[in-house]
């Protein structure tokens, strides 16, 4: 009897990907021209200079940071410059929500970048230390994406490590969005305690970010744990140990 494949999501017809390739170079190409018509390429190697821009814009600052979030970060510019910057320009609930459309938007452009534009070009150069999560990935990759994300956040060679993975697409947009979720509310909810206008660090705002940084650690022992009480109870509860 054969064994049946194991399922994967569907590859592409060569017309749509093909299709698919130019629209996201299409979508960088445009969000580069945005950001460089606004200046707000010169603008993010000046924090306060960005939310002044960004302020003036009124409402159109909302697309503009979007915009800028989702192409620059994928490719150089990190994007703990627009999460912090969210909060010193908006009300911490507005922030919270264009960093998470932001930092979800960067995230599908990496992985989609890394996937179906560059993928050899990419694949070559993951460096190791991400290599030891390959086989995690197969076994549990919402559960991967979701710890991943949660720890190391949105660098750029986590994209690209992720898109050329085997994880689907969707395993990965659900883990990131997950992952991705407290983190960004505590930057929100405490950047202004931790940044004072002008984006540099406040006197104890290193408090804070060491709070957040056993947190996270916390989450992921705790995580781990439950991990290995599942592990030692499906083996406890193997039939061939049940003696029938």
């Amino acid at each position: 009897m054969e064994r049946s494949a194991p399922l994967t999501e569907p590859a592409p017809a060569p017309s749509s990907l093909k299709w698919a390739r130019l629209g996201l170079v299409a979508v960088v190409a445009i969000g580069l021209a945005v950001a460089y018509r606004f200046g707000l390429l010169n603008d993010l190697a000046k924090p306060l200079l960005f939310a002044t821009s960004l302020l003036e814009m009124g409402t159109w600052g909302y697309v503009v940071f979007i915009v800028a979030y989702t192409v620059l970060q994928p490719f150089g510019v990190p994007g703990t410059v627009f999460i912090v910057a969210a909060p010193l320009i908006w009300p911490w609930q507005v922030a919270f929500v264009l960093s998470m459309i932001g930092t979800m938007s960067a995230s599908v452009v990496g992985f989609s970048f890394a996937r179906f534009v560059a993928r050899d070009f990419v694949a070559a150069r993951i460096p190791a230390r991400f290599r030891k999560y390959d086989q995690a990935l197969e076994r549990s990759g919402f559960r991967t994406v979701f710890v991943l994300r949660l720890i190391f956040w949105m660098p750029q060679v986590l994209h690209s490590f992720l898109g050329v993975s085997k994880v689907p697409f969707w395993t990965h947009f659900w883990g990131s969005l997950f992952g991705y979720v407290l983190p960004i509310f505590f930057v929100s909810y405490l950047s202004t305690a931790v940044f004072d206008p002008s984006g540099e660090l406040q006197p104890k705002g290193w408090r804070i970010l060491v709070a957040m940084a056993v947190g996270s650690l916390l989450i992921l022992a705790g995580l781990r744990y439950y991990e290995k009480r599942n592990a030692t109870s499906a083996k406890g509860a193997d039939p061939a140990d049940s003696g029938h």
